[in-house]
């Protein structure tokens, strides 16, 4: 199989899974039958990891020949295991890639994920870049995971982030500038909540547990009357947009990193939207982003409104056969809403 990247753009659902059928991407256990989003594919944790005492890129090596530089033990995720806030791991994916030629990938972790404040990043064999897979790569795929607010439970088969299928170099269709809400949708006047913030000693979120924590041990409400919020050095915390963001059905958008130009803080870790998130016909119209924010070193004041992210939309090469939210979806219609693993606050 090979692509012609004449005509670049993201890969929708059923070109993922031609490729799956194909063998292009494979797996050691059956796919579940959710596992192919609208224009990305769940990636999930195998049986293997290891505990490591330092983050690295693979280079000119393998990733399981750069672990004996740095491991500290392995573990066996079969039964259950806690990853502890302050660690670093890497775990072996379920899935494996043999990438035909014209088509490339990137990786981000789920919305899910970047909500509970989980950092994780996908490594190759011989990778030079975090998140990227390069043309051609015939090999397996690797987390590294780094829990920083909340320790988490974790079992084979839990999904943390996810995997976009393109073709060539698709163009920059649009960039639109994204602001926080401290006054408008969310809140802002005395007792209503615009945000939330993580409790420092909270007890363990499991991942598969979906609407079985209760939000109150884990996070602690935030206003703000005069429409604004001083962010702590160190802390993490949940806000939302202030406009409403749309998907069209032919493209698909990524949340770019913070430009240090507009502040000294890092914004959404899940950077993947899908097409159809937010729009009429896939029944999300006004629907939010959710934005998972951590400053560096400075306390830093945000004001309602500010810029704190963008959105970079690109094309698909053709339309999806299904739009995010259809079947279900815990985040279509989203307005200020913590992970799934969450019971309404």
């Amino acid at each position: 199989m090979t692509f012609d990247d004449s005509v670049p753009g993201i890969l929708p659902c059923q070109g993922i899974e031609a490729l799956i059928a194909t063998g292009a991407i494979s797996a050691e256990a059956p796919f579940d039958a959710d596992q192919v989003q609208p224009a990305s594919l769940d990636l999930r944790l195998s049986d293997r990891a290891w505990r490591v005492r330092a983050s690295f890129l693979p280079g000119a090596r393998r990733v399981e020949e750069r672990l004996a530089d740095v491991t500290m033990h392995a573990i066996d995720l079969s039964p259950g295991v806690v990853l502890e806030k302050g660690c670093v791991y890497i775990v072996r994916l379920a899935e494996r890639l043999a990438l035909p030629t014209g088509l490339i990938a990137r990786a981000n972790p789920k919305s899910s994920t970047g909500r509970v404040d989980v950092f994780v990043r996908l490594l190759t064999d011989h990778g030079a870049a975090f998140d990227d897979v390069a043309e051609g790569y015939d090999g397996p795929l690797y987390l590294e995971v780094a829990p920083q607010t909340f320790s988490i439970l974790v079992r084979p088969g839990t999904r943390l982030n996810q995997l976009r299928l393109k073709v060539g170099d698709p163009p920059r269709l649009e960039t639109r500038s994204v602001g926080v809400d401290l006054g408008g949708m969310a809140g802002g006047g005395d007792g209503e909540v615009v945000g939330f913030r993580g409790r420092r000693h909270a007890g363990v979120i499991d991942l598969d547990r979906i609407d079985g924590h209760d939000p109150r041990d884990f996070w602690e409400p935030l206003y703000a009357p005069r429409a604004e919020l001083l962010l702590d050095p160190g802390e993490f915390y949940i806000l939302a947009s202030n406009e409403a963001v749309e998907i069209p059905v032919l493209q698909a958008a990524e949340m770019t990193p913070i430009d240090p130009s507009v502040g000294e803080f890092r914004v959404h870790y899940a950077g993947f939207f899908d097409p159809g998130f937010g729009t009429e016909e896939a029944g999300g119209r006004g629907a939010r982003g959710v934005l998972e924010v951590r400053t560096h070193d400075t306390p830093f004041l945000l004001e309602h409104g500010q810029t704190v992210a963008r959105l970079v939309y690109e094309p698909l090469t053709e339309r999806p056969a299904r739009l995010y939210g259809q079947g279900g979806s815990h985040y279509q219609r989203q307005g200020l809403k913590l992970s799934k693993h969450f019971r309404a606050w």
